[in-house]
């Protein structure tokens, strides 16, 4: 029996992006979640959507939550922290009424044909939408492939992507239009337990023939264990992060962040031998945290309510929530900057990570100091391996290269610097990218490309007086960074 495409609703409908026209099939063996970057079981409104389309059509609910080795920059890295947040999930779906399925490839192309062969049994698909790196194509590549309902599910941020009409290129702009948009979804929010006091039909037996042919991950496969990880096709070169990975390691980061972090957020965040930011941009890339409930986690601190907000857009980057001055401070980077990241790549899905990116004026700007004579300049096995001449800065990549992240206000001076060290700012913009990309945890992330773009001038302003190579792009020295933040612990950590 096939149904009409309509559900009782409570995720938004912006939220939600239905890729074909076909209609739910209601004699499906099930409903599919595949899972693939909201990997988490709280604050899911992709998870939350599948819920209801199990419900409606009285159905078992599936969850796929997959791992290849052929994306790029594949490492023991990337690998260890999704496996770590795997294993989180098994275990926090262990008890739940539905079937969770993860599966890890082994061998290049190991996987081809899985999510196929689960949609040709499935009622409805639902899964992610996340606006950059390899996940759109993945999605569209699918697109083709299942003859199910495919719908594709915000769960990103406070404001749905699809809410904004254009890409903004500065942050008073967004910043104005949030604070003249976000108020109507305040009451749209993701339930914290999708799964909490339903009633699911549970799946009888998981399909022999798929179940043979891509076998379930292991929970020693999951672990992420180095022997695990060294029998998989990646680069094992690129070591495991410093810190897990898993939506239960992101609950227990966030928590001490709310009592011993946030309150000098302010004043902590910008200097790193205080390590006072709340160090959560790992979890929130890879969906293990859901921006919607740190904020919930905040409004009970502030008891907060909708009424506190201002009544005005000013656009301003504090005094419109309400709230407490650390708060304010810590909502704007949560909120405006990260949302405005996903703007760009939802907005500009095919120029997001490239250079005509980068506003005119900068462009130009840049252009005309594109020949001028560069002191030093690095090739990118230098860069890798940190050996340049600034002792600031080849601390601040060794923090990358060791610990799989490195502090914000470090970030701006590795991208300045680069930008300086380069032939030509279109090789700076993609060092800086293969860099990211390849070591840091959060990169292939909106907030990175949008990072790398306000190198540029993206998001910025000419700036007096006219430089040597950066023209009227911003300029950033180490010796200025070494004078306003505080760096001697920082130095003697990562300068070996």
């Amino acid at each position: 029996m096939v149904i009409a495409g309509v559900v009782k609703q409570r995720v938004p409908e912006l939220r939600i992006n239905v890729r074909n026209d076909k209609v739910a099939d209601a004699s499906g063996e099930y409903v599919l979640y595949w899972m693939i970057m909201h990997r988490r079981r709280r604050y899911n409104f992709s998870l939350q959507r599948a819920v209801e389309w199990a419900e409606t059509l009285g159905r078992p609910l599936l969850i796929l939550e997959a791992l290849r080795c052929g994306y790029g920059w594949a490492s023991d890295r990337i690998h260890a922290f999704v496996l770590q947040g795997m294993a989180c999930n098994t275990r926090e779906f262990a008890q739940a009424p539905i079937t969770y399925y993860p599966y890890v490839e082994k061998e290049l192309g190991a996987g081809k044909g899985l999510l196929a062969a689960l949609a040709a049994r499935a009622c409805v698909v639902v899964t992610d939408d996340f606006p950059c790196f390899m996940l759109p194509n993945m999605v569209a590549a699918a697109e083709k492939q299942i003859e199910s309902r495919l719908e594709v599910v915000d769960s990103n941020g406070l404001l749905p992507m699809r809410a904004a009409d254009k890409a903004y290129s500065r942050a008073v702009d967004f910043r104005r239009f949030l604070q003249k948009t976000l108020p109507a979804h305040f009451n749209h929010t993701p339930l914290a337990d999708p799964l909490r006091a339903v009633s699911l039909k549970k799946l009888r037996a998981f399909p022999i023939d798929i179940r043979k042919r891509w076998p379930p991950a292991s929970p020693h496969l999951l672990s992420g264990d180095s022997d695990q990880l060294a029998a998989l096709p990646i680069d094992h070169s690129v070591g495991t992060a410093a810190f897990k990975g898993g939506a239960d390691v992101a609950r227990l980061r966030l928590t001490r962040f709310m009592r011993k972090g946030l309150a000098s957020y302010p004043d902590a965040r910008g200097d790193p031998d205080l390590a006072g930011t709340s160090g959560l941009s790992p979890y929130l890339h890879f969906g293990h945290i859901s921006v919607h409930e740190i904020f919930a986690r905040i409004k009970r601190k502030e008891n907060w309510s909708p009424a506190n907000v201002a009544s005005q857009a000013q656009g301003k980057r504090s005094g419109w929530w309400g709230m407490s001055t650390a708060s304010e401070a810590f909502l704007d980077e949560l909120i405006t900057w990260r949302e405005l990241s996903y703007n760009l790549c939802a907005k500009c899905p095919d120029s997001y990570d490239s250079y005509e990116a980068i506003p005119n004026w900068a462009q130009a700007s840049l252009q005309k100091h594109a020949n001028d004579a560069r002191p030093n300049t690095y090739s990118l096995q230098q860069l890798e391996q940190a050996r340049t001449h600034d002792a600031v800065w080849n601390a601040a990549h060794t923090q990358l290269v060791r610990d799989g992240w490195f502090h914000n206000a470090m970030r701006m001076l590795w991208a300045k610097k680069i930008l300086e060290w380069s032939a030509h700012p279109r090789d700076a913009l993609k060092t800086m990218t293969h860099l990211m990309n390849k070591y840091s945890v959060d990169g292939r992330n909106p907030n990175s490309y949008a990072g790398y773009l306000w190198t540029f001038g993206r998001y910025d302003r000419p700036w007096g007086p006219e430089r040597p190579i950066f023209g009227v792009v911003r300029y950033l020295s180490s010796e200025s960074t070494a004078r306003k933040r505080r760096l001697t612990k920082y130095l003697e950590k990562y300068s070996a």
